[in-house]
This record gives C-alpha cells, sequence and structure tokens, in this order.
C-alpha cells in the first residue's frame, strides 16, 4: 500500500528543483517507492567542504530536500504544505566522490505533524549520514 496523496515522477521533482538550491547541488530523485523517496547528489567540489570531502552542509540539504518534498507528497498540496521544524544529522562516513543516494522513509505521518527518517550511503552502499526531520503540517491561507 502506497503512503502517497499525490501522483508524480521523479523527473518532474527533480525539474521543480533545478532552480533553487537542490538544483544547485545537483540534487536529482530517482526513485519513488510505495513507502521511500530517494535521490542522488553528487560529490564533487561544489558539494565539499574545504578539505576536499563531502560537506556536512551538503549532506543536511540532502537530507532536508527528500523528507521535505516526500511529506509534501503525503498532503493535498492544494490544502497543506508542509514546513520543517527541526532536522538533525549525525556524519559518519568521509565522502571524497561518486555520488551519495539518500532514501527517506516515514516514522510518522499525522495530520498535523510528521517524522522522517533519511539515509545518506555512498557508492558502495556504506552508510554515510543519518537524519531525522520533522515536519509542521500546515493549511495554506488564501492568497490576498
Amino acid at each position: 500500500m502506497s503512503i502517497w496523496h499525490t501522483s508524480t515522477t521523479p523527473e518532474v521533482l527533480t525539474e521543480r528543483g533545478q532552480p533553487v538550491l537542490p538544483g544547485h547541488l545537483g540534487i536529482r530523485f530517482t526513485e519513488i517507492g510505495p513507502d521511500y523517496l530517494r535521490a542522488t547528489m553528487p560529490v564533487a567540489p561544489h558539494t565539499h567542504q574545504p578539505f576536499g570531502v563531502l560537506h556536512g552542509g551538503a549532506s543536511v540539504v540532502l537530507a532536508e530536500t527528500v523528507g521535505s518534498v516526500a511529506a509534501l507528497l503525503c498532503v493535498d498540496g492544494e490544502k497543506f504544505m508542509c514546513l520543517g521544524q527541526e532536522i538533525n544529522a549525525n556524519h559518519l562516513r568521509a565522502v571524497s566522490s561518486g555520488t551519495v543516494t539518500a532514501t527517506a522513509r516515514p516514522f510518522h505521518i499525522g495530520a498535523r505533524s510528521q517524522v522522517w527518517g533519511i539515509e545518506i550511503r555512498d557508492d558502495e552502499g556504506r552508510l554515510v549520514c543519518v537524519s531525522r526531520i520533522t515536519m509542521a503540517v500546515v493549511e495554506r491561507r488564501p492568497k490576498p
């Protein structure tokens, strides 16, 4: 059984992110499963910290991007929006090249909040970062 309220494709999600931060970092959505959302990000100089490895902040951007988009896909986007309230990340392994893949899965999908766990892995499947994001689900206000 699918958890998604909104049907879309990875290509559409990737395109929406192109003009904003996810696009600048090269984040691409790759898979929508029955209970998970997956995206990749290159590990290259534009995502490195000064010592030549993946910047922890870039990992957090990837985690927040995948978690936030997953949360939005679980609600009626015409009536509600999902806003990040808190995110944390534990950086477990340094990566200097290749691609990292983030997979977001829900811990809780409620009417007013959602909690998502995100695992980021390297090209060899090794865990690079674990993150958890809490999302507020709020009603959209009519535009004046």
